[in-house]
């Protein structure tokens, strides 16, 4: 291989790296497929975060997210955000989360999420956050949350779906 060769090779690897954008590995547990964990990086002094993943159930029978355990948090739960009477409310889901045969459960920002709480430490964009799973059938799962930008609306965003939001360069007054 020439000189030449081996940079553009090098060139070609390197950009290929960084154009996708860096996301969990998909995890198998039983039936269950765990893909695209994530959570937000957090402001100092934070207390809490969410964390956020995309579970399918390939198999015939249903199976139940019973909770949610992490090093990092001293209390960890599956919770629910849910409108009643017109305001939004948020809980812990104590029977847990159920996943039907056939379907896919996605706990994202305002919907069903991982609540970790009394954080012993921030989460910083680019950390992976070690989190267990507790699975009434596929039983204990470790998965990654790949911790993104503050504002993060989704896996790979880092934040920029925020900052597009809040700028308003383009507006005219």
């Amino acid at each position: 291989m020439t000189k030449l060769s081996r940079i553009l090779a090098l060139v070609t690897l390197s950009a290929a790296m960084f154009a996708a954008p860096v996301r969990a590995e998909d995890v198998k547990a039983g039936d269950l497929v765990i893909s695209q964990a994530w959570s937000r990086a957090t402001p100092g002094g934070a207390k809490v975060a969410g964390g956020y993943l995309t579970i399918e159930n390939k198999g015939t029978a249903a199976d139940r997210l019973v909770s949610v355990s992490a090093d990092i948090a001293g209390k960890a739960e599956v919770h629910e955000m849910a409108t009643d009477n017109g305001v939004m409310k948020m809980r812990p889901l104590d029977k847990g989360l159920v996943i039907d045969p056939g379907k896919t459960v996605k706990l994202a920002p305002g919907g069903n999420h991982l609540m970790l709480q009394e954080l012993k430490g921030p989460f910083k964009q680019g950390d992976k956050i070690p989190v267990t799973l507790q699975f009434e059938k596929a039983g204990k799962v470790a998965v990654s949350l790949d911790v993104q930008g503050v504002g993060a609306q989704a896996p790979g965003d880092g934040g920029q779906m925020m900052k597009k939001m809040h700028d308003h360069s383009g507006m005219k007054m």
